[in-house]
């Protein structure tokens, strides 16, 4: 007997269009509800850059680089137009000398003996309200009792006296004036073409060797003196090996010895400053100690040893006090045992930390000395000044105070102009590197500050207008990095592809599975009774 294999009862028309409504309807939702508000929930936001200008910049094709140097000739017993006359001639010459072509000199005459109200001002207060719109100030008298010329450059000023003898002709006074004004900026084109090779904005026309002495102090300066901040804190400790002496008059020795230099760097840096003393402060266990000389009757700290002196595990010397980096001076008393204390190699009492602050020991002449007073204080306070000013990265020539800040401001307005462009093409590179990273428009909006900042600092600069380049600039190079370091963006750049899949699988493939075999199912069916009706 054979079996028949019984098929199921056709189904009925309206469960077919009921089951194909109910399917398009989930569909209807996923395409119409679910995709788009998952692409709008899961888009990355990407603000336009300017990645043209970000580039030129980073390459070093926007700004060309300049320093017009002012420099005003007052001769003594000279007319106007003679003084005019020396003046053009002894910038001709000096062009001529000019090894670094961003540095452009710009040579004036002045009568020294001018009918207006400043003349009738000491000659001092004349060459100070002067010296505030001209770079150097050259003062020429005749002197008939020397033999060649001389050039002395005033300490605090910047004022050139040059005294010459016009009876003697062994040496032209317009090439003595020429080589003396060039070595008054010859370390600044020096360290200004160090800072600029190997950079899109290094001068091509001048190529230039540095014996092993000179690179070896150039890079010195860049090693020893911290990164450009706008702000810088002081910290001034005493550290004593004992109990006494357990004062000191800090603030008189800092208005007599800090203040000042403080004062004359403030256009370039602001600062803040605190004080602290300890007593019974051990030296760090991770050096030898000082080791007695018989021969001299001194205790010496050996070379080794000066590297780990900072006990940082018990001084109270925290790097993160203020706003800005923390510039440490350290004045460790010794005990009467272990005194005189001085260095081994050199007999010195006192070296730099470099990019952390400075280190002196006092050996005081009374054993029992309670309390350190400002007189006492003196020669460290000057020892203190003297490494803040490597510190901050003041150029160790000229001997003028004025031209070496001047010097320091171009030096560090170039130096956040390269920081500020090379953040801008890596920021370029960044995005265009990582497609899928958002880009807020806070980002935006600090690329184009940065774009109009550099583009006044260059300018301003053209313009020899330092001080406020240097304003500009530091503003882009603060722009810069908070546009490179947006916390929102830093985050997806760790963040790849890989993981997104992770977290969407789990979550949409249940969902998916079941919507598509139904639909694949219903698409077979729809064409089986086509091909049944054919």
């Amino acid at each position: 007997m054979s079996s028949a294999k019984s098929s199921p009862p056709p189904e009925q028309g309206s469960f077919i269009w009921t089951r194909r409504l109910i399917l398009f309807a989930f569909w209807g939702v996923v395409v119409v509800l679910g995709l788009p508000h998952w692409l709008w929930t899961t888009s990355i936001h990407r603000s336009q850059l300017p990645l043209e200008s970000m580039n030129n910049w980073a390459d070093g094709k926007v700004c060309r680089l300049q320093y017009p140097i002012h420099v005003k000739l007052r001769y003594e017993d000279a007319g106007f137009d003679e003084t005019n006359a020396l003046a053009a001639e002894t910038q001709h010459v000096l062009n001529a000398l000019n090894q670094l072509p961003l540095y452009q000199f710009h040579i004036t005459g002045d009568l020294a003996n001018a009918s207006s109200e400043q003349a009738l001002l000491p000659s001092h207060v004349r060459d100070t309200l002067a010296s505030r719109e001209n770079s150097l100030i050259v003062n020429i008298q005749n002197d008939k009792k020397i033999k060649t010329p001389q050039a002395a450059l005033k300490s605090l000023i910047p004022v050139l006296d040059v005294r010459h003898n016009p009876a003697r002709t062994g040496d032209s006074l317009t090439a003595f004036l020429a080589r003396e004004i060039s070595k008054v900026f010859s370390h600044e084109q020096n360290y200004m073409h160090h800072l600029l090779q190997e950079t899109p904005f290094e001068s091509k026309e001048y190529v230039n060797r540095f014996s092993p002495e000179v690179k070896a102090g150039l890079d010195a300066r860049t090693t020893r003196a911290f990164k450009y901040a706008s702000t810088y804190h002081l910290t001034f400790s005493l550290f004593v090996a004992s109990s006494s002496p357990s004062a000191w008059n800090i603030q008189q020795a800092l208005e007599d010895g800090i203040y000042p230099l403080i004062e004359r760097l403030s256009p370039v840096n602001r600062f803040t400053i605190d004080t602290q003393i300890q007593l019974y402060a051990s030296f760090s266990p991770s050096i030898a100690g000082p080791q007695y000389n018989p021969i001299t009757r001194e205790w010496q700290l050996q070379r080794p040893d000066l590297s780990g002196f900072i006990n940082a595990a018990e001084w109270p010397l925290s790097p993160s006090i203020g706003s800005g980096p923390t510039i440490n001076f350290v004045l460790y008393v010794p005990s009467k045992h272990q005194s005189p204390l001085v260095l081994a190699e050199t007999g010195g009492q006192s070296w730099i930390v470099p990019q952390w602050g400075g280190v002196q020991i006092f050996n005081p002449a009374d054993k029992q000395v309670d309390q350190l007073t400002a007189e006492d204080l003196r020669p460290a306070m000057l020892t203190f000044a003297d490494q803040l000013s490597t510190l901050v990265g003041l150029p160790p020539s000229p001997s003028s105070l004025s031209l070496r800040i001047s010097g320091l401001t171009r030096e560090r307005t170039t130096s956040l102009i390269l920081s500020a462009s090379s953040t801008l093409g890596a920021l370029s590179r960044l995005t265009l590197k990582l497609t899928s990273i958002a880009i807020p428009d806070s980002v935006a909006k600090s690329v184009s500050e940065t774009i109009h900042r550099l583009d006044q600092a260059c300018q301003h600069m053209q313009d020899g207008r330092y001080l406020s380049a240097l304003e500009n600039a530091r503003t882009a190079e603060e722009e810069a990095e908070k546009a490179f370091f947006e916390p929102s963006m830093v985050g997806q750049v760790y963040f790849p592809e890989e993981h997104k899949v992770a977290v969407y699988v789990p979550l949409l493939g249940p969902m998916a599975v079941p919507l598509v075999l139904s639909a694949i199912k219903e698409l077979k069916k729809l064409r089986e009774r086509k091909v049944k009706v054919a």
